[in-house]
C-alpha cells in the first residue's frame, strides 16, 4: 500500500514535507527497513504548484512521482515555451549509520503523438546538493509516433551515483521532456510528449541500492 503526498507551494518556495515512513522490526533491521524519505520539494514547468502527487512505498524500497500537467508540445495553440518542460525533485533520503546510497533504476512512463518529421526526447540528471558530479540520460522518440512509452534508466554498480559515507544532503532528481517540431508543419499539426497521471499506469518510479561504508 502506498502513501501519497501532494507537494504544496513548490512555486513560492515553501517545503511540502513527506510525513517520514520508517519500518521498526525486530531483530538487525537492514538499511532498507530504515530509510526514511522526505519529499522536500517538486518545482518546475511540468509540475507547478499541486501537480505532482508522491507516494513512498510502505516497505521504503521505492518511491512513485506521477504527473497532472507533465506536457512539453508544439503546435497552432502551443506558446514559444511549451516545447519544453522540466520538474526537479528535492529529496532528503535518510539511511542509518555507515550506510550510503545510489539511484539505482528508474522507470519512466508516458504517452506521445508526434507527427512525422517532429522529434522529442526524456532526459534526467541525478545528483547530490553540493556535489559535481552528475548522472545523466537521455531518450530520444521520433514521428510519427501515438501511443504510450516507457524507457528505464539503469546504472551500473561501477558508477552509481553514491553519496560520500557520513555525508547528508539532498537528491535532486531534475527530469526534461523537449519536442521539436523538425520538418512538421507546427502551424496545422500539434506534437507532444507527456508524463501523466491521469493513467495509474502512467508514473515514473525510483528504487534504490546500498552500498556497505568501509571501516
Amino acid at each position: 500500500m502506498l502513501r501519497t503526498l501532494t507537494a504544496g507551494a513548490a512555486m513560492f518556495g515553501a517545503l511540502a514535507m513527506a510525513a517520514p515512513v520508517q519500518a521498526a522490526p525486530a531483530g538487525n533491521p537492514t538499511p532498507d527497513e530504515m530509510m526514511i524519505i522526505d519529499v522536500v520539494k517538486a518545482n518546475g514547468s511540468g509540475c507547478p504548484d499541486g501537480t505532482a502527487a508522491i507516494t513512498v512505498s510502505k516497505d521504503n524500497k521505492a518511491f512513485t512521482v506521477s504527473y497532472s500537467e507533465y506536457t512539453a508540445q508544439v503546435g497552432p495553440e502551443a506558446s514559444a515555451l511549451d516545447f519544453r518542460k522540466n520538474c526537479q525533485l528535492a529529496l532528503d533520503i535518510k539511511v542509518p549509520n555507515g550506510f550510503t546510497f545510489a539511484v539505482a533504476t528508474a522507470d519512466y512512463r508516458g504517452y506521445a503523438n508526434l507527427q512525422k518529421g517532429a522529434w522529442a526526447e526524456q532526459n534526467a540528471g541525478y545528483y547530490f546538493q553540493g556535489y559535481s558530479q552528475t548522472t545523466r540520460t537521455r531518450h530520444p522518440f521520433k514521428g510519427p509516433m501515438d501511443g504510450n512509452w516507457q524507457r528505464t534508466d539503469e546504472v551500473g554498480i561501477a558508477s552509481l551515483n553514491f553519496l560520500n559515507c557520513g555525508d547528508r544532503r539532498f537528491l535532486n532528481i531534475n527530469t526534461e521532456l523537449r519536442v521539436n517540431r523538425g520538418t512538421s508543419d507546427s502551424k496545422k499539426h500539434t506534437s507532444f510528449i507527456s508524463m501523466d497521471s491521469t493513467d495509474a499506469s502512467l508514473n515514473t518510479v525510483y528504487r534504490v541500492q546500498w552500498k556497505k561504508c568501509g571501516k
